[in-house]
């Protein structure tokens, strides 16, 4: 794969994990656990982000102290809730991660499918798909955001990382 698509796709889906981890960093502390569940709907972003940049769905282990609770299929949430920086800091190893797969990316490793039960994805469209539901819910935030009164953070172009 051409540098010049890399870099291009970096800067667009690195400005979309800069949305939506600006979203969550703006998110006053009286949304963070009320009705809406931001926190939930930023944490089940976040797993899924990282699920998606897996290498083998099969194996994918989310890092400590996060479970599989996404993958329960009655919908439970995890054990607890996640507090603001502990999100924040899971963001950040999913941007390095997305950063890293996306500078790897090879006309070989495009090859490459993301295969679960739902999915047949090649490399590319796995990013592409991962992007969309980043930003997606990065949208959700920003409007719950502001529905509580306070202006959402500013669009972002293409990442500064």
């Amino acid at each position: 794969m051409e540098d010049s698509l890399k870099a291009i796709l970096w800067r667009q889906f690195g400005a979309t994990i800069d949305m939506f981890e600006n979203s969550v960093a703006a998110c006053p502390d009286s949304l963070w656990d009320d009705d809406s569940k931001f926190w939930y709907n930023a944490y089940h972003t976040i797993f899924y982000l990282d699920y998606y940049l897996s290498e083998d769905a099969d194996k994918f282990m989310p890092p400590p102290p996060y479970t599989l609770s996404e993958f329960d299929p009655d919908g439970g949430l995890p054990e607890r809730v996640y507090d603001k920086s502990e999100l924040i800091t899971y963001i950040k190893f999913c941007r390095e991660k997305c950063r890293k797969m996306i500078s790897e990316l090879s006309d070989e490793n495009l090859k490459k499918r993301f295969i679960n039960e739902y999915r047949d994805y090649s490399r590319l469209e796995i990013l592409l798909y991962n992007m969309r539901h980043v930003q997606h819910h990065a949208g959700q935030l920003n409007l719950l955001i502001r529905q509580s009164g306070i202006e959402p953070p500013d669009w972002v172009s293409r990442t500064n990382y």
